[in-house]
Parts: C-alpha cells; structure tokens; sequence
C-alpha cells in the first residue's frame, strides 16, 4: 500500500500522531480526524475501503464512508485540530499542517486512486499548509524526532526553539475578513457586531450598566459561500477580544450530534458542546435537526433541546452559530422559542459572481503552487455560463472541486512525460478544465487561391480548440 517514493498510510499517520503528542493533543482525536480526512480523499478510489481499514482495526465499509463524510470539510480547509494549533499560536502547528499534507499524499495509496483523488490530496495539502502559514506543498518524508516540552529559552540540540507566536489582534484578523472574495455584506455585518461587543465590553470594565447582547449567531446563504471561513475568522476575533478563553472552532453536522436512541442523543450533544467551550461550535446545516412534521423527529429535537440548555449553561464562554439555506433556517429558529431568544443576529453571504469565483479559483490554484494559463482561465468563464444556478451550485467549492479535477487531469497529462519541465509540472492547461478530449480542428476549406508549397509552413496540426469541449457534469 505504500506509494513510490512516499509514505504509506500507516507510517504517515505515525508521523502525525508523533507531532500531536508533542503539541498535547488527545492522540485519539488526532487519529480519527486523520483517517476522517484520509477517506474523504479516497473515497472515490475503489478499494480504498480495504485498505483503510488495514489502519482502522475492525473498521468496516460503511465506516469508511462515515468517516469521508466527516472528513469532507477538510478537503479545502484546515482540519479542527490544526485550527486550534494556529489560533493558540503553537510552535507545533507548521510540523502538523507538514504531516496531515504528507497524509494527504499517503491517500493516494489507498485502492486504486483515480484522477478525482490525486487532486483531492493537492488542495488538501495545501489548505493544511497555507492555514499554518507554511510554505505551500512543503512537506516532510521522515517524521521529526520526539522532543520533550522545554521552555522558550531553552534549545533542542544546538537550535533554539522559535518563541510562541503571538496570537492575532483583532484588527488583523478583520484585515484577513476584509482581504476574502466578495462577501461584502457580511464584512460590514461582522465589523459590526465587533464594534457592538468592543463597546459592551469596555461598558461592563467602566462598571456601566450594558444590556446583554446575544452573541450567536445565524449563517443563512447556499453551499460554498465561505460561512465556514467566517466562523473561524469570527472565532479568533471572539477570542481577541476577550469574550473566549480558547476560540477553537468545533464543527459539526447533524450525525455528530445525534445518536442512535432516545437518550443517548442528549449525552453526545453534550458531549460536542463541551468540546467547543472557549470556542465557536459551528452547526452546518441545522434545520436538518428540526426536519420533519412535529414528533417526526424526536432524536433532532432532543438534540436541539440539550443545545439549548447547554448554550445557557455555558453562556459566558461559548458561541454558537448555525447555518443553512435561508428559508429551512427560518423554520429551524422558529421550531424552539430557545433558539428564537438566542439567535437574534443572522448574516446573509450572497452567491458568488462569476469574476469572484474565477479570483477563487486563481488563488486555490497559486496556493497549491500551479498556475493557471491564460486560455484555463477562459475556459473556466465559460463552463460557468453554462452552468446553471441553483441551490445546489457549490459557488466556492464548484471553483475548488474544478481545481481538484484539472489537477487530477494534469496528472494523467503528463502520465508518459518522462523529464517534464517545471512549467509542465505546474501549468494547468484549457484542457484540464474538461473530462472531454480535445476536438480536432475542422480542415479548412480548400481555396485554389491560398494554396501554400507542401513545406508545411502556416499549417498547425495540434491546435485544438478547447471552447468545444464538454462540461463536467
């Protein structure tokens, strides 16, 4: 199972378990977010169940499949783990963005990998390594020594370690917000309800009298539109302003919330909640929770209602913030009178426009250090005016699953080039951008007139023209 020249699944996943002891985090929860985004890379290579499940002791298919559904979002975000590492500044968080990127790769081992899967692994690499601000695609063959925890000042063999870096102020982190694509109503939202919280704050620190502003809040908009890159934006800004004491973002879905039975639902709710004080828990999708006639669900709404609860338990040092589509979102607030006094603030990201996701597209492509060649970019604008527009238009993750599919395609290209070239290795080409081949080029007709000699000058055999080709479905 170990790919040439790379590590195998197992060894990758030892390295990261080494830099997670290090940086004190629960080796369990390391492991299984791990495997979570293994799968979600691997999920389209067939036989990739068995081999996972080789790392996974008694771990069967539909495990597998769990565990790529969960590790969905990490395809094109950095994983929870690596996100609490960078929001508490630790000196860990680069070697552990390095070793989920050498993870990443590892994947591409698992069955038989298709295209889908080597561009999977590259975009998720480089989200892991650009979120740790280390250099992009860099990653580490062996895994580090193990070191014991020493103090700023004190060295590891004859290096000195780096000083914790400082957390980020707010002003920084609303510079982050504010450099986003688009999004324009929901930077004035957020610089907003900052300015709003800041206020209350220094009321409450005057001894003034401050009414109690609810801080959580609702995410409405279709799929891709950056709520979650909100939520952590919104989760490091909570914390510098002193109103979390960690300003970890914990995200999750219905089936991380729910449990098989009556009962047990509330205790692994409670459960999620615990994890996320200090911090955002972020619930993606959450009218699914409420779904259904009244009774119809009785595991959701035993869900919700231990959510409440925990939300008023743990009011001064939590955030939670909920999101959907518009209209299945108003329905969920208005399911709980709890929920209506709690979620009082709802921001809504609007659709990406064509020139924005083609700047998305740009910059995943630069942060995966490939380059897209003038004629891809046009090609892109095109499949997007052919594509329509729905609920289930993807906005941000269309733009980061066509870049997915061009660099598995880039890979295929390039199969039979023994010695390519560093252009070829990073120049996504128009004809990446399309499962079709390229169409022939029609012969010109012919013109008595414009006849050349038979020396083959002004003639182009392997122009082809990519304006022709197929959309992906």
């Amino acid at each position: 199972m170990s790919g040439e020249g790379g590590l195998s699944l197992q060894q990758a996943l030892a390295a990261l378990l080494e830099v997670a002891v290090r940086a004190g985090v629960d080796e369990n929860r390391a492991r299984t977010e791990a495997l979570s985004l293994a799968a979600a890379l691997a999920e389209s290579a067939p036989g990739a169940p068995a081999d996972w499940a080789t790392v996974f002791p008694g771990a069967t298919t539909q495990d597998f499949f769990d565990a790529a559904v969960r590790g969905r979002r990490w395809r094109g975000a950095p994983t929870a783990v690596l996100t609490e590492l960078v929001t508490a500044g630790s000196p860990e968080k680069i070697p552990y963005a390095e070793a989920l990127a050498e993870l990443a790769s590892a994947s591409c081992t698992l069955g038989e990998p298709t295209m889908r899967v080597v561009g999977n692994a590259s975009v998720a690499a480089a989200a892991q390594l650009q979120a740790a601000g280390a250099r992009p695609l860099q990653v580490v063959s062996t895994p580090p020594p193990a070191v014991a925890p020493v103090g700023k000042d004190e060295t590891v063999g004859d290096k000195p370690l780096k000083p914790e870096a400082p957390a980020k102020t707010v002003d920084e982190l609303l510079a982050e917000l504010d450099e986003l694509t688009g999004l324009e109503r929901v930077k004035r939202e957020v610089h907003r309800q900052v300015a709003v919280l800041r206020v209350e704050k220094l009321r409450t620190e005057a001894g003034l009298k401050s009414p109690t502003i609810t801080r959580h809040l609702v995410f409405v908009g279709n799929p891709g539109t950056g709520k979650t890159t909100v939520a952590r934006l919104v989760s490091g800004i909570y914390k510098a302003l002193g109103l979390l004491s960690k300003g970890q973002l914990v995200e999750v879905d219905r089936s991380e919330l729910v449990a098989g039975y009556l009962g047990q639902t509330a205790t692994k709710t409670a459960e999620v909640v615990a994890s996320a004080a200090g911090g955002v828990l972020f619930i993606d999708e959450a009218y699914s929770l409420t779904a259904g006639d009244l009774g119809a669900d009785q595991y959701g709404r035993e869900a919700v209602d231990t959510l409440v609860k925990e939300m008023e338990d743990r009011r001064d040092d939590l955030v939670v913030i909920v999101a959907g589509y518009p209209e299945p979102m108003a329905v969920f607030i208005a399911a709980n009178p709890g929920l209506a006094s709690r979620f009082r603030t709802t921001i809504a990201f609007d659709d990406y426009s064509d020139e924005e996701l083609t700047d998305i597209l740009t910059g995943l492509t630069e942060g995966a250090d490939y380059e897209l060649v003038p004629e891809a970019l046009d090609r892109f604008r095109e499949i997007l005016a052919e594509t329509p527009r729905g609920q289930s238009f993807g906005n941000g993750r269309f733009a980061r699953n066509t870049l997915e599919a061009a660099i598995g395609r880039h890979a295929w290209r390039l199969r039979d080039v023994t010695a390519p070239t560093t252009d070829q290795l990073r120049q996504i080409l128009a004809e990446d951008l399309s499962d079709d081949p390229p169409a022939p080029e029609d012969p010109a007709p012919e013109d008595p007139a414009s006849e050349k000699p038979e020396t083959g000058v002004g003639e182009s055999s392997d122009v082809t023209d990519v304006h022709e080709q197929g959309v992906e479905a």
